[in-house]
């Protein structure tokens, strides 16, 4: 039985490896790109508390800050709306990680492929 080439184990390798970030991805329920902001705000009348203690200001508000269109787009949501923003936002990221490793499996599998095919 002839030895398998370095360049057929990396190719294999490869493709178990995008086989498992495949699979990660197809996991994921919901993403959402941007930031989710925590934001307490002075409300500006003279005699309130928050004029003069920053310990005092109204909120919390929560803000979600995304690209729209090529815009930076804020948004205030609710304390609800914040609570399923932010497992979304982290799913986001992840899958977005997953994705350079991806293509860097992939740059790895295209240079395998044409040094076996140059032989």
């Amino acid at each position: 039985m002839p030895a398998v080439s370095n360049d057929v184990l990396l190719l294999r390798r490869a493709r178990g490896r995008i086989a498992r970030i495949r699979a990660a991805i197809t996991a994921v329920d919901t993403l959402c790109s941007g930031t989710l902001l925590r934001r307490t705000k002075v409300c500006g009348k003279a005699g309130c508390r928050c004029a003069q203690d920053p310990a005092a200001r109204h909120g919390p508000y929560w803000e979600w800050g995304h690209m729209k269109g090529g815009k930076l787009v804020h948004r205030m949501v609710s304390p609800q709306q914040a609570a399923l923003f932010r497992p979304a936002i982290a799913s986001y990221r992840g899958v977005m990680r997953l994705l350079r490793r991806w293509e860097a499996e992939t740059e790895r599998m295209i240079e395998a492929e044409a040094r076996r095919r140059l032989r």
